[in-house]
Order: C-alpha cells, then structure tokens, then sequence
C-alpha cells in the first residue's frame, strides 16, 4: 500500500488534474484531426509529434537509458497502450456512437481497479469502491444521454472493449517500471517503441498528410504534443506517487470535461442529463480522494489527572 504525505498527494492530484484536462481535450481535436486521417495514420502522427517532443526534452534534462528492471514494464505500456490502445479506440469511434464508446471504454478504470488490487496488492478500500461505483454510474448516464439512438456495431464495440483492456493492463505493467524509472524515461521510450509499432502505417500517414487541411494536421500535431506527450507524462508522475486504482477512478472527470469543453468549442449544448451523469462522475472521483477523518492521537502522559 502507497503511503504519501501531504505534499505528494497534492502533487499527485495536480498531475493527474493535468493529465486529465488534457485527455478530455483530446476528445475535441480527434473528432477534427479524424475527418481527414484513418485511425492508424492518426496515431501514428500523434505518437511522431509525442516522441519527437518526449525525445528532445529527456536530451535537454539529460536523463539516459532506464535501468534494466523497467523495460519490461515500458515495452509492454509501448506496444499496448501506446501502439494498439490508439488505433483500437480511433477505429472504434468510427463505428460506435460516442455515447457507446464512453461506456465500454468506462470499463477500464474498473479493470484498472481489480487488477491493482489482485496484481499489485494495493487492497479494495471502501471509499475507493464506493467512488468507483458513483463515478461508473455517472459514465453510463453520460453515455445514454449522448448515445444517437443508433444500433452500435459489434465491431465497434469490440475496439472499444479491447481498449478499455489495453488500457488496464498497460497501467498495471507501467506501475513497475516507475519504481525504478522516471515518469519522463518511461513515457518517452513507451511512446518510442508504439510509434515503432505503428510504422505500418506510414503510407497512410504521408498519403493523408497530403491532403490533410492545415486544421487537421494542426490538431494532430497538438494531439501528440499535449494529450499525449505532457499528459501521460503526468499521468506517469501520479501513477508513481499513488495507487493504480485511485488513478483510473480519476480519469471518470474525463467524461463531464468532454461535455463542457464540447459545448464551449463545438456548440454542443449538454442536456440535462448529461449534467447530471457529470455531477456523478466528478463525485465518485472525490469520493476517493478524499481522506477519512483521524482523530489525534493522546499521549496520557501530557494529560492532567481529573481533579478529585
């Protein structure tokens, strides 16, 4: 169990804050950036723009190789979060509705959840349940209030699930690895090795990249700079001062952010019960970071005798 002082849970939670704001963001400019490129081009440009920047500042910090114990953690993160968790939610999304999508790819922090609690030995504390349970509520009334309607594809729903999967078991392997290796190290050469496994896809990319509007190729490059490189940097630098569980349950405020920022940028008024589901997911997340009540202890050698 993960023990932090005051001043590293706040750091905590201010990174994960970060990487949170961002990954909802990204929301935005995939739904711009993917009218132009298929989902494997997609990523492949996202995680070129995150390594080059990743790769430039580790050279700036001077940070080198990770020890040798944390390479099986950051293969396995860059293979599968990195490479087949982007392009399985990118081709997801092209055939699900986005309300569909959010609830199966909601799964995840409940993986995320389990597994850290049986692989990593991190426990099931109750208040952690209980947020979990209030902020997955909220993902389903999010997802039912935003859902068209439409049948979702059984393909679609199968990219969506095989990310959520992804997902979990890449934070669970990425856990280890920070023991012995800085969030920057980690999350470079993750992104490093998923671009390598995205390199089929170079074709697409350059081919696309040519007709792309600047727009598009705009919002990739910032998919790769912000939600991508800074953001699971961040989330690499709260993952190492908290627990997996607390982690993923954080990511829940993702979905109400999407809604806000959706309506501020692309006009999409939220109904309201969407606002609620929102409500539902900022709650569970509080819910688990919120701390129980210690009542001080007493030394009974500094209390004074009852007068008798």
């Amino acid at each position: 169990m993960i023990r932090t002082d005051g001043s590293v849970e706040r750091q905590a939670i201010a990174a994960a804050a970060v990487t949170v704001v961002l990954w909802a963001s990204a929301f935005v400019f995939i739904r711009s950036a993917g009218h132009d490129f298929s989902p494997g081009a997609l990523a492949l440009g996202r995680l070129l723009a995150a390594s080059i920047t990743l790769v430039t500042v580790l050279v700036i910090r001077g940070e080198g190789l990770p020890p040798r114990a944390a390479w099986p953690g950051i293969v396995i993160s860059g293979v599968l979060w990195f490479g087949v968790y982007m392009v399985a939610l990118n081709w997801g999304e092209r055939n699900v509705d986005a309300g569909t999508a959010a609830m199966v790819v909601g799964i995840g922090p409940v993986l995320i959840a389990v597994l850290g609690g049986l692989v990593l030995r991190e426990g099931f504390p109750a208040r952690l349940m209980v947020g979990l349970v209030v902020s997955f509520a909220g993902t389903i009334v999010v997802g039912l209030s935003t859902s068209d309607g439409g049948g979702a594809a059984v393909l679609g729903v199968v990219l969506c699930l095989l990310a959520a999967i992804v997902w979990a078991a890449s934070t669970i392997a990425q856990k280890p690895a920070l023991a012995s290796a800085s969030a920057l190290q980690v999350v470079t050469f993750g992104s490093v090795i998923g671009t390598v496994a995205c390199l089929p896809f170079s074709w697409q990319l350059v081919t696309e990249a040519a007709d792309a509007p600047l727009s598009s190729t705009l919002s990739l490059v910032y998919l790769g700079v912000f939600p991508t490189a800074l953001a699971f940097t961040t989330w690499a630098y709260a993952l190492a001062r908290t627990t997996a569980g607390k982690m993923g349950v954080t990511t829940y405020a993702v979905p109400a952010l999407v809604v806000f920022m959706s309506w501020i940028a692309l006009d999409e008024v939220p109904g309201a019960l969407t606002i609620v589901g929102g409500f539902l997911c900022l709650a569970g997340v509080a819910v688990t970071r919120s701390r129980p009540r210690v009542t001080p202890s007493v030394d009974p050698e500094t209390v004074e005798p009852a007068p008798r």
